[in-house]
């Protein structure tokens, strides 16, 4: 696989309107969901897959317009969201009535497997949020019960395999599948309430980053990096992210100011950068790819790499790599 076959532009995303059974719901019908990278948990088979090569999690984005509602549900892994652009206010609780808490450019939550979550676009803009979720396969969507009244209301019946049925377009249920059963009081009751000031408790705001000059990877001139998701690990010379339970990946903030360079290094994990600002040029074995505001890239496993900052303005990055506690980069 080529570098450009392994970068995502945000320009050239490829959204899906109707992923889920909330698309015709009014608040939610003008939301657009993309899968980057694995097989996400869309429930419409047409939903397009960028890069589909396994990393032991799930990169995803949604971009809403000003008012566009994502329904409650909750997932059967752990889901961070990173707030690209935009202005938006998560909400707990299975009717939306528990807590709430505003995000902005910048800041990350990340919301455990128990507790009801949904999200809107409470800016004047369209705004993007970049997400994870783990596992190579991070199951069905659990959708509150209201959801499931919503859709058959405008024609969509969600089946037990997690496909979609559209009435509107003729579709009947097939011979031999069986409907999702409505979510039950049962399984409500195995999520938590979560209270707006116990949200807080997930999620890590820009302005409370820990940048670090003195560690594993930014040991170099005007290179700063910041554990937002995952455990200590020595390894890399990091402490605990705020959001330091198990997630079996990290994420790591990487700043840059211009010119600056990390040297060639390779890592032993898979490695997805996201740019939220700024630019820089990645090399990896002898061949090089610019990226920009809101461009995805993967490098392969064990292939040497390098970034050097080639924008005027600081750069920062958001990384996933796989595993709790990662290996020290080798640098060469």
């Amino acid at each position: 696989m080529t570098l450009e076959n392994r970068l995502i532009r945000y320009a050239d995303l490829k959204p899906c309107t109707n992923a889920f059974i909330d698309t015709r719901s009014p608040g939610s019908d003008k939301k657009e969901n993309f899968t980057l990278i694995g097989p996400g948990v869309a429930e419409n088979p047409d939903q397009h897959v960028h890069i589909s090569i396994p990393h032991g999690f799930n990169i995803g984005g949604a971009r809403q317009p000003a008012g566009c509602l994502n329904s409650q549900h909750s997932h059967l892994t752990e889901e961070v969201f990173v707030v690209h652009s935009g202005t938006w206010a998560f909400i707990s609780g299975v009717n939306a009535d528990d807590g709430k808490i505003v995000l902005t450019e910048g800041d990350i939550i990340s919301i455990p497997m128990d507790i009801f979550r949904g999200f809107e676009n409470v800016g004047d803009d369209i705004g993007y949020l970049h997400a994870v979720l783990g596992g190579d396969d991070p199951g069905r969507v659990l959708w509150a019960p209201q959801v499931f009244d919503l859709a058959d209301q405008y024609g969509l019946i969600l089946m037990e395999d997690g496909s979609l049925v559209d009435t509107t377009l003729g579709q009947s249920v097939p011979a031999g599948k069986k409907l999702m059963p409505v979510t039950s009081a049962e399984q409500i009751a195995q999520h938590r309430v979560v209270d707006s000031e116990a949200m807080e408790s997930i999620v890590q705001r820009t302005d409370t980053f820990n940048w670090t000059s003195n560690n594993a990877l930014a040991q170099f001139d005007g290179v700063e990096e910041v554990a937002l998701v995952g455990p200590e690990n020595t390894a890399e010379d990091l402490p605990a992210g705020k959001l330091n339970w198990s997630h079996k990946f990290v994420v790591r903030g990487l700043k840059m100011q211009p010119a600056a360079v990390v040297p060639a290094h390779i890592r032993d994990e898979e490695e997805v950068i996201f740019i939220q600002k700024g630019q820089v040029e990645i090399s990896v074995d002898g061949e090089s790819v610019v990226l920009g505001k809101g461009d995805t890239f993967t490098t392969p496993i064990g292939a040497t790499r390098s970034f050097a900052q080639t924008g005027e303005q600081e750069c920062i990055l958001y990384i996933t790599r796989r595993n709790d506690k990662p290996q020290a980069p080798k640098f060469v």
